[in-house]
Parts: C-alpha cells; structure tokens; sequence
C-alpha cells in the first residue's frame, strides 16, 4: 500500500532528503533517534551500543536515501532498517541480548516526590519486563517492541517485519504471553514476601 507523502509529513522530509536537504535528515534524526536508541536498546542491553547502532541505522538510512521510495509510512520504513540491523546484530553472538537489572534508556525524568516503594516496584516490574524480553525470539522482541513500545500498528509491523498481519498478531500473543507470566510471576514474589513481613 502506497502512502502519499502528502499525509505523512516525515516521508516528506525523507524526499527532501532524496535530494540532498541534510536539514531535513536532522529534523528526523532529531525526531527518531530516541526510538531507535530504546528500540535497539532491546536487543543489546547496552545504552552505549544501542546508541551506537542508532548512529548506524540512521547512517545507513542517509547513505540509502536516493532509493528511498515511499511505498509506507516512513516510520515503518525506519523501523524496518531498524529491525534488520538489530537482528543481524544480535545473530553475530558477540553480547548477551538484554540485561534485565539494567534501566531501560528514557527520554524523561523520574517523577519528582515519587514514594520509595513506588519506586521499587517500577524498577520490578521493568526488570519482569526485561527478563521477559530475553525470554523473546528476536522476531517477537522486535514484534512486540514496535507494538507496545512505539504504537505502531500491525500492518505497519507486518511491513516492517515483511510479516503478514496474521503473523505479525501471532508474534505479539506469544511475547504478550511472556510478559504476562514474569508479571504475575513478580506479583507472587512480592505477595510472598509480603505475607512473610
């Protein structure tokens, strides 16, 4: 399905970049790194080689731009380069793939005033998240990484992925599934430790 650049501004700036607007590919490396960097973030474990592979991904999207055509949302277009690198990545084994009791990357602050135990169990629930990640095949991560994380919609992913939508829903299930269990796996944890206080 073709999208008309008129409808998404961030393809427009991708064509000026076609023809060589590098302010316009500042304005959507501006706009997106912060979500590649998380997004590979994901799959390393390592703020500073995800931030490393964003500069990559964004090199190669600079590089690639004079075959750029805009055949989908230039998100999915993004994400799809994203997705390839990461996994390609990850498949060269040279680094354990997501460190749970590492914090993921954030573009906000704490909350100012936020109760300790609050607190802790944010940190609980994100390191559930990040063993439930691991858990993930690298399609599923990826899957549910543009889904949960980014918002972006099952044929936006089955593009990215170049997955049909059906599989795409079957990916997501599965890795939804995994969060589930660390969640309430942490819920029995926690309620067992509080029955013992």
């Amino acid at each position: 399905m073709k999208v008309p650049p008129e409808d998404d501004e961030d393809a427009r700036l991708m064509e000026r970049v076609t023809a060589g607007d590098k302010a316009a590919f500042a304005t959507l490396f501006d706009r997106h790194q912060g979500a590649v960097v998380r997004f590979a973030w994901r799959f390393v474990g390592s703020q500073g080689r995800a931030e490393e592979l964003a500069q990559e991904i964004f090199l190669k999207l600079y590089r690639s731009a004079r075959s750029y055509r805009p055949s989908a949302k230039f998100k999915t277009f993004l994400f799809r380069v994203a997705t390839n690198h990461c996994l390609n990545e990850v498949r060269r084994g040279d680094y354990k793939v997501i460190q749970p009791s590492k914090a993921e990357p954030s573009d906000t602050t704490e909350a100012v005033g936020q109760r300790p135990d609050d607190a802790l169990e944010g940190k609980q629930l994100e390191a559930a998240v990040g063993k439930a990640l691991q858990g993930m095949s690298e399609r599923e991560r990826a899957a549910f990484s543009m889904c949960r994380f980014e918002g972006m919609a099952y044929r936006e992913i089955a593009s990215a992925l170049d997955a049909s939508e059906a599989a795409v829903k079957s990916l997501i299930h599965r890795a939804t599934l995994q969060v589930l269990r660390q969640v309430e796996a942490l819920k029995a944890g926690l309620s067992a430790t509080g029955s013992q206080a």
